[in-house]
């Protein structure tokens, strides 16, 4: 098995497109009323799936943490420390919520941390060199 992607669940897809689509700059063609949204980020993919439509399709109930959420983070990468800073405004400006204002890591990284309209961590970080596979 091969890693393919990562999926959020959602509970307001429109809501969640916006963010992804106009803060990040994800390449999202689908409609705001969509039930999936499937796409290849960097060469990653990405889906966005409805809560209700997930649930009704596993016929299963789900729990759902409100707030932050501390189980995982979506990681993205820019090539300069400068750009970390520049990126962090930026989303913030655009109704990112702050977690971590951006700062030099002991380990030679400048990161910082945001959180999307439904409390999932988004770091935005640098080695201060292009980016290797």
């Amino acid at each position: 098995m091969r890693l393919d992607g990562i999926g959020l669940f959602v509970d307001d897809m429109a809501t969640m497109i916006r963010f992804y689509r106009d803060v990040l700059g994800f390449e999202i063609k689908e409609a705001e009323d969509a039930v999936n949204v499937y796409l290849i980020k960097d060469g990653t993919l990405f889906m966005l799936y409805e809560r209700k439509n997930f649930e009704k399709m596993t016929s299963r109930k789900y729990e759902y943490l409100k707030g932050l959420n501390g189980h995982f983070e979506i990681a993205l990468y820019v090539d300069t420390f400068e750009e970390v800073d520049i990126e962090f405004a930026k989303a913030v400006s655009k109704g990112a919520t702050p977690v971590l204002e951006p700062t030099e890591e002991p380990w030679g990284q400048r990161t910082c941390y945001i959180a999307d309209p439904e409390g999932n961590l988004i770091e935005i970080g640098s080695f201060n060199k292009p980016f290797e596979r």
